[in-house]
């Protein structure tokens, strides 16, 4: 090896030790392994997407669990469940020989729905917080994951993906409920929404679009094994730019 080839590889080893790490402080621990999402994130405004009378007028959660397949006897987990709209509702259909699990972040509203729960005697629900990257769900659980009006408000969509993905029982479906309009405003484009599902190794089964649901349909299943963290290539959302991609645009500039 030339002096001058061993010159510049202890150049590059040096200029490698030196670059900081990125910091990873604003994300949860439970994150730091995975890509953050390169698309913005809904602020949670509300925990009601709708009233329920407007909802059940358009027969809103009876299609949606239609669509779903959800039946007596099975277990279901409602995630950002809120003030319980599904909630209930889920029992009602899955009845004394199946569960409903309620999920979300928001302790004031898991209290609102304790008290609803307890008021209804609704006695086939269960209710446990999630954290941001990390629903908590109980493995091998659930035939029925339910997302409803929520999943772009998800800060970390590749660690909350992979941590779900073992609370499905086999044959188990994820179902998720959403708008075709910018993450930032409330909303998910189909694709964006498809890439990141697939990047955490589920595979899309359905996707329908009703008017009936203020949105569209989607289901996934498990599809191979489940990726290491450090191995998920995030997704690009329609007009965002990579850190990457900038450093690039930057170097053409430069030479131009």
């Amino acid at each position: 090896m030339s002096r001058r080839v061993f010159a510049c590889l202890l150049l590059s080893f040096a200029a490698a030790a030196c670059t900081p790490a990125p910091d990873e402080s604003d994300r949860p621990e439970t994150a730091r392994d995975f890509p953050r999402a390169v698309r913005p994130v809904s602020q949670i405004t509300s925990n009601s997407f709708s009233t329920e009378e407007a909802r059940d007028d358009r027969r809103e959660a009876e299609q949606v669990m239609a669509l779903a397949g959800v039946a007596p006897g099975m277990s279901v987990a409602d995630i950002g469940a809120g003030d319980g709209y599904y909630t209930v509702r889920l029992a009602a259909v899955v009845g004394e020989t199946g569960r409903v699990l309620a999920n979300d972040i928001d302790e004031d509203a898991l209290r609102r729905l304790g008290d609803r729960v307890e008021r209804e005697r609704l006695d086939n629900i269960s209710i446990i917080p999630g954290e941001a990257a990390d629903p908590r769900l109980p493995p091998a659980s659930f035939d029925r994951i339910f997302m409803v009006h929520m999943y772009h408000e998800v800060t970390e969509p590749y660690a909350f993906l992979w941590h779900l993905r073992p609370a499905l029982r086999q044959g188990g479906q994820v179902v998720v409920v959403d708008i075709d309009r910018p993450a930032d405003q409330h909303g998910i484009a189909p694709q964006l929404l498809f890439c990141e599902f697939e990047r955490v190794g589920y595979r899309l089964v359905e996707f329908v679009r009703k008017p009936e649901i203020s949105g569209y349909y989607a289901q996934f299943e498990i599809t191979g094994e489940r990726p290491e963290p450090e191995n998920i290539e995030p997704c690009i959302a329609p007009g965002e730019v990579t850190s990457a991609q900038a450093t690039q645009s930057d170097a053409a500039a430069k030479e131009e």
